[in-house]
């Protein structure tokens, strides 16, 4: 593994970790009776360190002339991973709809798919531009909907909460239009690739 591979995998770690402290005054409200304050600064700190990853690790990759097939893959299915698991966390504490999180599930399997069918024409298929914004779409609402639970959690006026659940509604439903149209760009790409 080069070092954008291991910066990468950090992902993988942080996201069970982020999935616990979220879910854990949710899950043992009463082992947790002086509030779950404490876990806003820990949830914004894995959030950020997982989204700074993301950024760098393609950089690296590239200032050192490691940019790998593996890695290829290895990027955005750690992204993935790491943004079903916050919308999965936002999901169970009613902060964004099922159905828009089945919406992201589906397209993000049927990518996988995708990138499957293009390694037997003999092609690892790398984020493409529809794909990065789709990604940068996915850290925007997990901003707002982390912003919703930071209100909830520190017990903000309830003005505040609605104000960040309602924009982060919105701003899933962008970022899974965005999603769609994605898909369909890398649909395009798959049809248009010939058998190697």
């Amino acid at each position: 593994m080069t070092i954008a591979d291991k910066i990468t995998s950090l992902r993988l770690i942080l996201a069970p970790l982020f999935f616990i402290v979220y879910l854990l005054p949710v899950l043992f409200p009463a082992g947790f009776m002086n509030g779950s304050q404490w876990t806003v600064p820990v949830l914004w700190l894995l959030f950020f360190v997982s989204e700074i990853t993301d950024l760098i690790d393609g950089k690296i990759a590239r200032k050192r002339q490691e940019v790998s097939d593996f890695g290829k893959l290895y990027d955005p299915f750690a992204d993935v991973l790491v943004r079903i698991t916050y919308f999965l966390c936002f999901v169970v504490t009613g902060i964004l709809p099922a159905v828009l999180f089945l919406a992201v599930l589906y397209r993000e399997f049927g990518i996988l798919f995708l990138r499957i069918l293009m390694m037997k024409k003999g092609v690892a298929m790398g984020a493409r531009k529809g794909g990065k914004l789709k990604a940068v779409t996915y850290m925007a609402a997990g901003v707002v909907a982390l912003l919703a639970v930071s209100a909830e959690r520190l017990e903000m006026p309830g003005g505040v909460f609605a104000f960040f659940r309602n924009s982060a509604l919105v701003v899933f439903i962008i970022s899974v239009i965005i999603s769609v149209i994605s898909f369909a760009d890398y649909l395009l790409l798959y049809k248009k690739t010939p058998l190697l």
